[in-house]
């Protein structure tokens, strides 16, 4: 029987997958669920070792024999520390070791109740990962912990071998033995490049890849422009569906479904779990939409790969199964013709189920402003949207090829996306269009504070007074006390402080002098000074023209379906 911890399961369970055989176990208390469980697995071979300071040396001598990695398992408090000349040895000979501490609940840590100590990152710089894991009490509980340990166990061996620290906090009670076997965990796997001539990856890696009908490859930001050659781009195109939003710029081979963020939301339980993928491909790095991620948290595939250079892990969708750890351009150009000549319908389901999805036709209102803005770009140039509503709005339009668009949204903080944009145009010949709204541009009026921008920079100010999408938080109403603090409202034009720094401006309060403001603002012609254009639009209107919309397009596909 083993431990009924889940987190000490899900270790037990991943150490086993990923090939850990050898286990020195040292005596205590606080390890004593993780000693049982371990012991109990007929795949390990066991060794006891009473002092910590010896075990973890003779620990190495195992890994060294044979290569193979061994793990060492101790009690909490100064067991652990004895532990450290070991580790020390392990991280500058590059030997792999997984070190496994058992620890008390951080509530408890530094409260005279011997012996704890802080046992999270206690090794340092001397072990190429360090991880705390979760006690699990719900599904992402359990999910975390999952990734914790596959990430740490991954690290022992990725870009050169070494030690790594997985710290186990366990509540009582904690000598409960009742699991009758270990979980299904999930293992997540890492390949380094991609050899023609490696049959690991033909025929394993490629083998999966066509065990597949239904594939997705979703693309993450990406600030740049990939020509794929012409043999690629027909090879790779029809076997997947490929969906990016705007920020991904043209890094696909062919057309991308852009507006998947609007039909997901439109689509019923039933269409929703038939376009769902069995293989997921991504690569690049954030993606905004957030329909996206619950869409395939609810429906996740069967496997889930990433593909990066730095090969590190990254599981937004929660079902990762495979890091890929090489340029993603590379990867698609060298997968094409290794893949088999399937017939599917998968990328037609949603590449015509999208286009059924009209933009918005809105009246006066930011989203409408937006739609005006994109479909009046001259190309070539570049688009800056700040963060946040300027993203989504965006995204509900489609942008000519030739325009670059980008954004600060790795982080996806308020401060600084004006600044970046201006320093962006400083370097670049091309006009520069920014979308910027309100809070986001007074964060960071201090961007035009400066002599670096010229006649290529026109900055469109979306101006509701306040943050709309803080206004739309539940409790959010007008009587609310806690209103004023977090809405941030206000009554402010960027006016003076436009002209001032030698801006042309222009307000803009109805669609009739936004029709007129708009046709100077996007003209290719060049002018005399930069230009401004602060929209003012009422708050409440933008967020009805949003709500209306998404109703609008649910309502339609209702009716669609019943007839």
């Amino acid at each position: 029987m083993f431990s009924d911890k889940k987190n000490i399961l899900q270790l037990a369970a991943l150490l086993k997958a990923h090939g850990v055989r050898k286990i020195v176990l040292c005596p205590g208390s606080r390890n004593t669920a993780i000693v049982q469980t371990l012991a109990n697995i007929e795949d390990f071979t066991c060794y006891a070792v009473a002092d910590e300071r010896s075990a973890g040396f003779f620990a190495l001598g195992l890994s060294l024999q044979g290569g193979g990695p061994a793990a060492v398992c101790c009690t909490a408090g100064s067991a652990l520390l004895n532990l450290y000349p070991a580790v020390a040895e392990a991280f500058y000979q590059q030997i792999s070791l997984v070190v496994i501490s058992a620890d008390y609940p951080v509530a408890w840590i530094g409260q005279t109740d011997s012996p704890t100590i802080p046992q999270p990152n206690v090794f340092g710089s001397l072990v190429k990962m360090s991880v705390n894991l979760p006690e699990i009490g719900t599904e992402e509980d359990e999910w975390y912990c999952n990734r914790l340990i596959n990430e740490a166990i991954l690290e022992m061996t990725h870009r050169g071998k070494g030690p790594v620290h997985i710290n186990v906090p366990l509540s009582e009670p904690i000598y409960r033995f009742t699991a009758k076997a270990l979980p299904e965990a999930r293992v997540i796997t890492r390949y380094q490049g991609l050899s023609l001539y490696d049959r690991n990856y033909k025929e394993e890696l490629i083998a999966r890849l066509n065990r597949y009908n239904k594939r997705m490859i979703v693309v993450g930001q990406m600030n740049l422009i990939y020509l794929f050659e012409k043999k690629y781009e027909k090879a790779l195109y029809k076997n997947f569906v490929w969906l990016t939003e705007h920020l991904s710029n043209r890094t696909i081979p062919g057309i991308p479904v852009k507006n998947f963020d609007t039909a997901i939301y439109t689509m019923d339980a039933d269409r929703q779990s038939m376009m769902a993928p069995d293989l997921l491909i991504t690569y690049g790095g954030q993606v905004v939409s957030k329909q996206l991620k619950k869409y395939l948290r609810k429906h996740p595939p069967r496997e889930h790969w990433h593909v990066a250079a730095d090969g590190k892990i990254a599981d937004p969708y929660g079902c990762l199964t495979t890091i890929i750890e090489m340029d993603p351009f590379e990867f698609l150009e060298k997968i094409a013709f290794m893949m088999e000549p399937k017939p599917t319908n998968y990328p037609l389901m949603w590449e015509n189920y999208c286009r059924t999805i009209a933009e918005p036709e809105l009246p006066y209102s930011q989203i409408a402003v937006t739609g005006k803005l994109i479909h009046s770009l001259p190309t070539p140039c570049a688009l800056h949207l700040a963060n946040g509503s300027t993203v989504r709005y965006a995204q509900m339009f489609s942008v000519a090829p030739d325009v670059e668009v980008c954004s600060n949204m790795g982080l996806g903080g308020i401060e600084g996306s004006l600044s970046t944009a201006i320093g962006y145009a400083a370097a670049s010949d091309k006009l520069n269009f920014v979308v910027i709204g309100d809070l986001s541009f007074f964060h960071d009026m201090n961007a035009l504070w400066n002599q670096h921008f010229g006649v290529n920079i026109r900055i469109l100010l979306l101006n509701n007074e306040g943050a709309e999408a803080f206004h739309t938080l539940p409790g959010m109403d007008k009587s609310s006390r806690s209103r004023p603090f977090v809405t941030a409202e206000h009554h402010t034009s960027a006016q003076g402080w436009a002209e001032e720094r030698g801006f042309s401006y222009t307000k803009v309060t109805d669609e009739e002098e936004l029709n007129e403001a708009m046709q100077r603002f996007t003209t290719p012609e060049a002018q005399e000074k930069p230009l401004f254009l602060e929209v003012f639009t009422d708050r409440e209107t933008d967020t009805t023209m949003l709500r209306k919309y998404y109703h609008q397009l649910k309502e339609e596909k209702g009716n669609q379906k019943e007839s």
